[in-house]
């Protein structure tokens, strides 16, 4: 029986405290035996991942991962010395040729890293986008014929830490060609090893060794897929793009939470894009190239693109990559100053936080990290926390918060005698406690 203010004559202030402090002390005694292990916890009231103490899937917000981050680029025009680079667009007379784009007139500059106004720097990549004032990178002017070679100008973003990603895409700069040839590959421990993501080519089964957007089948869906995106104009319209959707196409999609292989698909902690070809303005896509034979004018060079001698799984010699100027038609305009030319590097996604948290933080390393709830730990909050062991770990689905359980010797340990249906035997100070461990547990009273 509860004591009321009946049963304590006088009801003088001290003993009303007296009274107030075994009510509460009666309450805790009943409550539930998780609630008790979160009482003393700093969860905030509207922590998304938590409804009124009941655990719930929670997610970081999406964002572009690639803003305000620096990419490496292998080549940067004007770095070193000045260098001059051309753009191209339609000329104004209108005239046609090729059947498909008007004549073509060059605009020509300068790029120089050592003067602010003329410099292409890659942090312009991943800086504010502003349409009305367009930044860019360029590479280094590049010769656009056979005897260069390919080109395997790469750009990479190191994101720090594990993202699911969405999205890749890359905005061109006004009057630049659009690369007739790219890959896009991704890693996801750090830049050790490489897959590709995603690749664009007028020849695929030619350069990467792989059909024309083919269909992806629940067998193969971490296979990268090539595009043909030759269907272009170098008019000067603003924002050409090329947007790589990570689940598009792939069956599992819609069942994202209980794939394990799409879920390792999106992951990533670096994206590389590599340039191999750009695509002449008035050559034509689809089977130039001289059908892969060799050049008599062609230099004796590495055929291989990539460490291991291989691209796209298939060797590739030079002359397969880049068209003969005797294909150009007569005109091998720009031959020498044709440069690659980004203005906007944007990665779209989450931190990867497996389900059990809401945001990430820096860490006392100053790396990022997630927030962890739901009783989990790890940069990717990717397992239980020490002695909450009493269920698998598991990814928080919307069906499941999938929250890690303290194990029953952990809760008897705690040293809440009132909180645990079977507490320790008065007398056994010390008892097993884990794997080889003992644990000092006080008498219940």
């Amino acid at each position: 029986m509860r004591p009321t203010a009946s049963m304590i004559p006088g009801g003088s202030p001290w003993q009303c405290v007296l009274l107030l402090t075994l009510l509460l002390a009666g309450n805790g005694c009943v409550a539930h035996r998780g609630q008790h292990l979160r009482s003393f916890s700093d969860t905030p009231v509207n922590d998304p991942c938590y409804d009124d103490d009941r655990p719930q899937r929670c997610m970081p917000d999406f964002v572009n991962a690639a803003f305000g981050v620096p990419i490496e680029a292998s080549s940067t025009c004007g770095q070193g010395k000045p260098a001059r680079f051309c753009n191209l667009k339609e000329s104004s007379d209108g005239g046609m040729t090729g059947g498909r784009s008007g004549m073509v007139e060059s605009t020509c500059e300068i790029c120089d890293e050592a003067d602010a106004t003329k410099r292409y720097s890659a942090l312009a990549l991943t800086d504010v986008h502003n349409s009305n004032n367009v930044t860019c990178w360029r590479s280094e002017p590049r010769s656009g014929t056979l005897d260069a070679g390919p080109d395997n100008v790469t750009l990479t973003l190191s994101l720090g830490k594990k993202f699911e990603l969405t999205y890749v895409s890359l905005m061109f700069c006004p009057l630049a060609i659009r690369p007739d040839s790219m890959a896009i590959y991704k890693s996801a421990d750090y830049g050790k090893n490489w897959l590709p993501f995603q690749f664009y080519s007028s020849q695929c089964r030619k350069l990467y060794g792989r059909p024309t957007k083919a269909t992806i089948s629940p067998s193969n869906e971490q296979e990268a897929r090539c595009v043909d995106h030759n269907r272009y104009s170098v008019d000067g319209v603003q924002g050409s793009r090329i947007a790589f959707s990570t689940l598009d196409g792939r069956p599992s999609a819609r069942d994202f939470d209980n794939s394990v292989i799409l879920q390792d698909w999106v992951t990533a902690t670096d994206i590389r894009v590599i340039f191999h070809r750009l695509q002449p303005a008035n050559g034509g896509g689809g089977g130039g190239g001289g059908g892969g034979g060799s050049s008599s004018h062609a230099k004796s060079q590495s055929t291989e693109l990539l460490g291991g001698g291989k691209f796209g799984g298939v060797p590739k010699k030079a002359s397969d990559f880049l068209m003969h100027p005797r294909d150009l038609g007569g005109q091998g305009v720009g031959s020498g100053v044709l440069t690659y030319a980004l203005s906007d590097f944007a990665v779209g996604g989450r931190c990867k936080c497996n389900g059990h948290a809401s945001r990430c933080v820096k860490g006392a390393d100053e790396k990022l990290e997630c927030d962890c709830k739901h009783n989990t730990a790890g940069r990717d909050c990717e397992r239980c926390k020490p002695f909450y062991f009493d269920r698998p770990w598991g990814r928080g689905t919307i069906r499941d918060a999938n929250e890690c359980k303290a194990s029953s010797s952990f809760l008897a340990a705690s040293g809440c005698a009132a909180c645990n249906p079977n507490p320790p035997v008065k007398g056994n100070a010390f008892e097993p406690f884990g794997r080889g461990f003992l644990f000092h547990r006080p008498s219940p009273v």
